[in-house]
């Protein structure tokens, strides 16, 4: 596709797909955050067997989910993806590592 769009999306609940920096040390700011805004460990009714037939004791990564997005759509030109000179597509994996699914779809004009 020379001229269109590009939407690349997780199949999953805890795993997302953001656009940043890809540095090293925001990556570890961006763990952090996520981190300290969703604490592990707390009591969530996801993760109890008299709630939920979860056994993956994962509450923490589907809520940390809901402060990121679980898609990216991008415009594509000249045949190549948009991004400023910074930007990159970031998968972010909150529950893993485990074998994942990301669907891409590009529409546009050849």
């Amino acid at each position: 596709v020379r001229e269109g769009v590009m939407t690349l999306q997780s199949m999953h609940t805890t795993c997302c797909v953001i656009v940043n920096e890809g540095q090293d040390a925001l990556t570890e700011d961006i763990l952090r955050y996520l981190e300290s805004s969703v604490e592990p460990g707390v009591a969530w009714r996801h993760d109890d067997r008299a709630y939920s037939d979860c056994d993956r004791q994962n509450t923490d990564a589907h809520l940390r989910a809901l402060l990121l997005s679980p898609a990216v759509t991008l415009q594509v030109s000249g045949g190549e993806l948009v991004l400023g000179q910074w930007q990159r597509v970031i998968v972010a994996e909150l529950d893993g590592p485990r074998t994942r699914t990301l669907r891409l779809q590009v529409m546009g004009v050849a």
